[in-house]
């Protein structure tokens, strides 16, 4: 999946990636530098499976869990943020390793602050800044 997108465009776009990629709990790793809407696509994401929670950046909790309901079946999505830890030592300490191993969608923006504890299995989305209301997202490679 790779898209252009205009900021007001971001709902189709959350709603279009869950279509190719939501079948399954997965880990998706988010890159992008700084300010370029990594926060703002998870919450899209979060938003277009009606979770039920307060969704909100982790930054200071490193670790936010929403409830939602699909198919009459409660789900969690894991939203996390690495970008306060040093090292992997302190991701397994705040108790990373648990979500990205669980059963359940795992969000994870600044993957590269503990690239070793990521699953084989992870799928990569790397947003760029095209300009101030445009962004690029590309699913799979850089």
């Amino acid at each position: 999946m790779e898209r252009i997108y205009l900021l007001s465009e971001i709902a189709d776009v959350a709603q279009a990636f869950w279509k190719e990629f939501g079948n399954k709990d997965a880990v998706f790793a988010f890159y992008g530098q700084m300010g370029a809407g990594k926060t703002t696509f998870i919450h899209a994401l979060c938003e277009a499976k009606k979770v039920r929670d307060v969704i909100s950046s982790p930054t200071y909790t490193i670790i936010n869990e929403y409830g939602y309901d699909e198919n009459g079946q409660e789900k969690l999505i894991y939203h996390i943020d690495l970008y306060r830890l040093k090292d992997e030592d302190e991701a397994i300490g705040a108790g990373i390793e648990d979500c990205l191993f669980s059963d359940h969608i795992c969000l994870v923006e600044w993957p590269e602050k503990a690239p070793g504890l990521f699953p084989d299995e992870t799928i990569r989305v790397f947003i760029d800044t095209v300009d101030s209301s445009t962004r690029k997202i590309n699913v799979g490679s850089p």
